[in-house]
């Protein structure tokens, strides 16, 4: 039996967080972890969110949609972060035994100071350069292990856009109440601030060839593209998880969202409950001259969806019982879609 190769590199062709964070997933549960692994890629334009993290808190998803940001969701802890083609990704993979997490962080500046670039650990997970004014963040990350294997991923900042990062993390200003935790935001700068002629291309060379000369061994890096998905069904069902409405938004934690409008036919207090994306209790208070509607709108809004998609079907739920009241009832949808942003 041939003895596996000591190290694997895979480089992907494509922009779409989800798939990068499927082949992230798939690396993580499906690769020989005895074979030291390097995944280099990039996200567009990509809010990505901690497992626990709430989207609807975190993110001004009507900015987002607006100028089609993609949203992600890790299987990480930690915050949300933007990424666009200015931040390239890193992914390890090695056995647990015998694992020390500095010989990722040895990798990792060992192909900066290639670049001419000096930087060095800060805690756990930051490398920062230091500066006069204080030490600048340019690389996070996050670890994971199970019994046999272990995990890194993080990210480099070399020109990204670090204005959009306020613009979509930022909530956007309604009463929402999240019992999730937020963010915390650290003191940044990129790459390029320092080398100008850093690039992902030259970040990309640097790590391979820092990731192989300390685990001494070589290889050809492996191009990733979407049509991979066909030739791994497991890794085709992970990306669907990834895309998906329940996994982004459904696995959110508790909170609170009130709305409160004038409809040309009267006064309107929503109050919503959601947990896992869906209404667990709703509150509907109104002066309306239909207090049949109104409880039966109370009662159709609970369990459904947190999201536009949820809102209309709930009024269609109170307009076929009361379909004399389109007029009302349009108006109400209208309303009720332009409070969720999604």
């Amino acid at each position: 039996m041939s003895q596996a190769p000591r190290v694997r590199i895979l480089l992907s062709e494509t922009y779409n967080p989800w798939f990068n964070l499927a082949t992230e997933d798939w690396i993580f549960r499906e690769l020989d972890p005895s074979t030291q692994t390097l995944f280099l890629w990039r996200n567009d334009n990509t809010v990505v969110i901690g497992r626990n993290q709430n989207p609807w808190s975190e993110c001004n998803l009507t900015r987002m949609e607006e100028d089609k940001v993609f949203l992600a969701r890790r299987t990480s802890g930690g915050g949300a972060v933007f990424h666009d083609l200015g931040n390239t990704c890193f992914t390890f993979l090695s056995a647990k035994e015998g694992y020390n997490k500095t010989a990722n962080v040895t990798i990792l500046l060992d192909a900066l100071s290639r670049l001419g670039v000096t930087a060095q650990a800060s805690g756990r997970n930051d490398l920062v350069i230091p500066l006069e004014d204080g030490p600048r963040k340019i690389s996070g990350s996050a670890y994971r292990e199970t019994k046999d294997r272990a995990f890194h991923h993080g990210t480099f900042l070399i020109h990204a856009n670090l204005s959009r990062l306020a613009n979509y993390l930022t909530p956007h200003p309604k009463k929402l109440e999240s019992k999730g935790s937020a963010s915390v935001r650290s003191r940044v700068m990129n790459i390029r601030d320092l080398q100008p002629d850093v690039s992902h291309e030259s970040l990309v060379k640097a790590m391979i060839g820092a990731f192989c000369d300390f685990h001494g061994g070589t290889a050809e890096p492996e191009l990733l593209e979407p049509s991979f998905l066909e030739s791994q069904p497991s890794l085709k069902r992970t990306f669907d998880h990834y895309a998906s409405w329940d996994w982004r938004f459904g696995n959110a934690p508790r909170f609170s969202h009130q709305m409160v409008e004038y409809l040309s036919w009267g006064f309107f207090e929503v109050h919503l409950d959601a947990e896992n994306g869906h209404v667990t209790r709703a509150q509907v208070f109104s002066d309306a001259l239909y207090p049949d509607l109104v409880q039966d709108l109370q009662t159709a809004l609970t369990g459904k969806p947190h999201s536009r998609d949820g809102m209309q079907q709930a009024v269609a739920e109170v307009r076929a019982r009361h379909p004399s009241q389109e007029r009302e009832l349009g108006e109400l949808e209208t309303w009720l879609m332009g409070q969720v942003e999604v």
